[in-house]
């Protein structure tokens, strides 16, 4: 009897309230705001007040989604008694208590349902605009599994990007990310945003190796993805560098034999060449001398003459 008596008296006053403004559709929306799991169903309210007959009676329900609010489209009508559902809602929403009320029930709810939705009520010939009432609905969601996925150059010396995303979430999940093995240690997590988190490790190091853990959580449930990170040794040159210092190595090989050949042969030629004249001119040399010495005597007895 107590919410009985509630219900008349809130009809009493919207009818007041009515009356004083001088006619024209009302339409009250006792939630502005209404939450609900992906997959459940859900009630969005909206109660009008009108003093013509319903043999007219039109609502219209829209929706701005999230991911376009400036683009709403149909959702459900109701026009000369009859019901018309848009083909992206057919089969999940319907009106509840028509044509005393034009709230409306809308099941198997996704994602994609969330946004801004407008009940737009018209009831001829009763005179005035419309009555439209506003409310946001916001579809709840635990985050899906997060991937883990590294990026850069596990080398000493070198750098790496650990990064967690998962594809969806509401509300926003909280990520962490944490080096468990040798030893766990918390690491600070760069958000990118609302649904990717990232870990920049400078300098790598054989300590960098071991395994990571990526968590995520928000009210409705928690996920995490692991990855093993190896680090290798300093980079060694590639086969196409030692082939091009072996090549270098060879060919200056082959130079400095070259250059000793050419010493060589120079030698020797020399050494050719100075035998040649000593085995040739030696009896010249050695008559020339006979000659200096023979001829002495006769210049001295000339000079004693």
């Amino acid at each position: 009897m107590g919410a009985l008596r509630k219900l008349l008296l809130w009809t009493a006053c919207l009818a007041n309230s009515f009356l004083r403004k001088g006619g024209g559709v009302r339409v009250t929306v006792r939630e502005t705001s209404v939450e609900v799991v992906r997959g459940d169903s859900v009630v969005l309210p909206c109660s009008f007040l009108t003093m013509a007959p319903l043999s007219r009676l039109n609502i219209i329900w829209t929706v701005a989604p999230l991911s376009d609010p400036s683009s709403p489209s149909q959702v459900i009508v109701y026009d000369h008694r009859e019901v018309i559902e848009s083909p992206a809602f057919a089969g999940r929403v319907g009106f509840v208590a028509l044509p005393w009320s034009a709230d409306i029930i809308l099941n198997g709810t996704r994602l994609s349902d969330a946004g801004t939705y407008r009940c737009v009520v018209s009831n001829p010939p009763e005179p005035g605009s419309p009555g439209i009432g506003e409310l946001s609905l916001t579809v709840l969601a635990p985050p899906s599994t997060p991937h883990c996925l590294p990026d850069g150059h596990p080398d000493e010396g070198g750098s790496v990007t650990l990064s967690c995303y998962v594809d969806e979430g509401v509300p926003t999940p909280q990520m962490s990310w944490d080096k468990l093995e040798p030893e766990h240690v918390s690491l600070p997590v760069n958000k990118e945003g609302d649904l990717k988190g990232t870990v920049r490790i400078l300098n790598v190091s054989s300590q960098t190796a071991g395994l990571y853990r990526c968590s995520v959580s928000n009210p409705l449930g928690t996920g995490a993805c692991l990855l093993h990170l190896s680090v290798h040794g300093s980079p060694r040159p590639s086969s196409g560098i030692l082939q091009g210092v072996l090549l270098t190595l060879c060919m200056a090989l082959v130079l400095l034999a070259l250059l000793a050949l050419v010493l060589w042969l120079h030698r020797s030629a020399r050494e050719r060449k100075w035998g040649h004249r000593r085995g040739g001119g030696g009896e010249e040399e050695e008559e020339g001398c006979y000659n200096e010495i023979r001829s002495t005597p006769t210049l001295l007895r000339r000079s004693f003459v």
